[in-house]
């Protein structure tokens, strides 16, 4: 057998084995008395033991998984995880079945065990055409109960092989999978996550499967075990947890029948790209001159540069064409978006590429697998993997990744959604391959406050505050798509700052900044002649996003970032200043970002600066420890500064 795979495996710490848990289905009374998990004391359960064992039987050839679990109940918020479903799934000519469900709950009651079984009037059974869902809820669950649950699936649906989530919402002690695959079935083995094995083993043993006529079937046979293993916590600044989730996938690739029949399953790119090609949703789509013909301007077609035609071309499909929000890959056509002038992702970026492509400018389309859709898988062609599509341009040996689909970006911003590491180019002559997607400008986020006068204890000042690059789109699509209310939500918005006058110095759709200035005025909190005034009237983050005791999946922003804030006070003969914040200057290693605190007593102005600058994208987890104190520094700055002034 041949086995691809791929394992992504970052340095991450491991812990002890706890003595307290008893990995195995038996049950003990110290179980029951325990009442937390020392390595993660916010879990509301903790899988004790999880064991799963997949093979071929040798008389039915049909798929058997063997699914064994106990659980340890330590939170009122655990005590669902009493509660089953389980999918089988089905089509006209098989359906999956299931045998032997199990369920007991352990309870203590004056010192002793008590069982509650899982009765077979409690399990239930919800059709559709579809799939079967078995549901049962164990009896009793509360919190300290430890329950146990085992079953048995059988299915001929071989395509999919079992896979094993070794990680989910609950910690886990020790988690098992076996797999034995026949030699004729051959799959590609994706390992997804950063948590390494305790084990990982391959035997092989001959003769696992035998048929009638004499021919027989070798079983590659798998060991995966891991220990200790963090709960998935969902936190700010990720993708999909699908994509960091550790676990293992199996694909089939090739069946080899014991007819002598061998079925290719799984394609490679080559013949991915002749299929896509070959498509009418896609490549019969793609550079039709009669389709872009007489669509764009003289004016635009008249263009000499080929960055600005470019450029005009693009914000031309942004004026004219508006996304209706899908992203599918089928039922795509160009000419109904002309006709319609509303159409999905696939149809505004390809119209794009037509416009380009006739105008004589070097362009391909990259496939793309969104955010919140998951990663592409890399090592074999899934093509429903891909739900949306860019376009790349390339002029003068330069790259442009150009989207049509939001008249608040500008030329060469891809959507937010869209950040998602990488995409597959496309070239039908060269062959298609995998494009890093990367955003190399800062976007920046800035505030300048200056207090020009003091007057009946009031400041009387200005707020300016810039917006460039992905920070830019909120507020323009904010002001352009409710003008008139926009000022009434700025008011609401600001709690220490009251708005006399609002000005927008600088908007447009289609380009990458955004800047308004307020005229406000400013109550500061008096204790006798002392003012005391926290300089930051606009915080960038209320409080630290990151949480988690340990992170063991990137810290992804999609983007580098720049946060400055700046307030001048303009000091007379009725104000002196008694106390202002020290410098500050701390750094992530390796530089990879830094904030700066400073103030200082200028020309009879005290002037404060503070910067908060992100140098990466993504960190990868080992930086979660120094993101999170870094983010409490942040914070601490915000909300404990104080400028102390008397007035005279």
């Amino acid at each position: 057998m041949k086995y691809s795979i791929l394992i992504v495996v970052l340095v991450t710490t491991l812990f002890s084995f706890s003595q307290t848990y008893n990995t195995e289905m038996s049950v003990s009374k110290s179980e029951l008395e325990h009442t937390s998990y020392e390595k993660d004391s916010t879990a509301n359960a903790l899988v004790i033991y999880d064991y799963g064992n997949s093979f071929v039987n040798k008389k039915t050839f049909w798929l058997n998984v063997e699914v064994k679990q106990k659980i340890k109940i330590l939170r009122p918020e655990g005590i669902d995880r009493g509660e089953f479903e389980i999918k089988l799934y089905k089509n006209k000519s098989t359906e999956e079945k299931i045998d032997d469900i199990k369920g007991i709950t352990y309870n203590l009651k004056n010192g002793k065990i008590v069982k509650s079984q899982l009765t077979e009037k409690a399990i239930f059974r919800e059709e559709n055409e579809h799939y079967t869902l078995v549901k049962f809820v164990l009896p009793n669950v509360k919190v300290g109960s430890v329950i146990t649950v085992s079953y048995e699936k059988r299915s001929r649906f071989m395509y999919k092989f079992h896979p094993w989530y070794f990680q989910g919402q609950d910690p886990v002690l020790y988690s098992e999978y076996n797999a034995s695959i026949p030699g004729n079935y051959i799959y590609h083995i994706k390992l997804v996550g950063s948590i390494p094995f305790d084990t990982f083993e391959n035997d092989l043993v001959k003769n696992c499967l035998e048929t009638g006529g004499g021919a027989s079937a070798d079983c590659g046979v798998s060991k995966y075990v891991m220990k200790n293993i963090p709960a998935y916590k969902s936190e700010d600044y990720t993708t999909t947890s699908l994509n960091y989730t550790s676990r293992v996938e199996y694909e089939l690739s090739v069946f080899n029948g014991f007819d002598g029949r061998v079925d290719k399953i799984t394609k490679t790119w080559k013949d991915a790209d002749h299929e896509l090609k070959a498509d009418a949703d896609f490549g019969k789509q793609l550079s039709k001159k009669s389709i872009a013909k007489d669509v764009l301007p003289e004016s635009i077609t008249s263009i000499e540069d080929q960055l600005e035609k470019t450029k005009a071309i693009h914000q031309f499909v942004v004026n004219n064409y508006t996304w209706n929000g899908k992203s599918e890959r089928y039922d795509v056509s160009v000419k109904n978006l002309l006709k319609e002038k509303a159409g999905s992702v696939f149809e505004i970026n390809l119209l794009l590429e037509n416009l380009l492509a006739n105008e004589g400018i070097t362009v391909f389309p990259v496939l793309m697998s969104t955010r919140g859709n998951g990663f592409a898988t890399k090592i074999y062609p899934v093509l429903s993997d891909f739900n949306h599509v860019i376009i790349k341009a390339i002029i003068d040996d330069k790259s442009y990744y150009l989207d049509a689909t939001d008249k608040y970006h500008a030329f060469g911003e891809l959507p937010f959604r869209t950040l998602n590491q990488y995409g597959r180019l496309i070239d039908f002559d060269e062959g298609s391959y995998w494009e890093d997607i990367v955003v190399k400008d800062f976007s920046s986020r800035t505030h300048r406050i200056e207090l020009s006068s003091f007057t009946d204890d009031e400041f009387q000042g200005t707020l300016q505050s810039r917006y460039s690059g992905y920070h830019s789109h909120l507020p323009k699509r904010q002001y352009d798509e409710s003008n008139l209310s926009y000022f009434e939500n700025k008011i609401n918005n600001y709690d220490e700052i009251i708005i006399e006058d609002h000005k927008i110095i600088d908007f447009d759709k289609s380009k990458p900044n955004f800047t308004e200035k307020l005229e406000i005025a400013i109550e500061p909190e008096f204790i006798g002649n002392k003012i005391y005034l926290n300089p930051f009237l606009i915080k960038f983050f209320d409080e630290n996003p990151f949480k988690l005791q340990e992170r063991t999946y990137p810290i992804d922003f999609g983007y580098k970032d720049i946060y400055n804030y700046s307030m001048q006070i303009n000091l007379d003969e009725n104000l002196k200043v008694l106390e202002f914040p020290e410098m500050v200057n701390y750094s992530l290693p390796n530089q990879a970002g830094n904030v700066i605190y400073n103030s200082e007593l200028k020309d009879n102005s005290l002037i404060i600066f503070f910067k908060v600058k992100f140098n990466l994208p993504i960190y990868s987890p080992e930086y979660y420890p120094y993101l999170k104190l870094f983010m409490d520094k942040v914070v601490e700055l915000q909300n404990n500064s104080v400028i102390v002034l008397e007035k005279q």
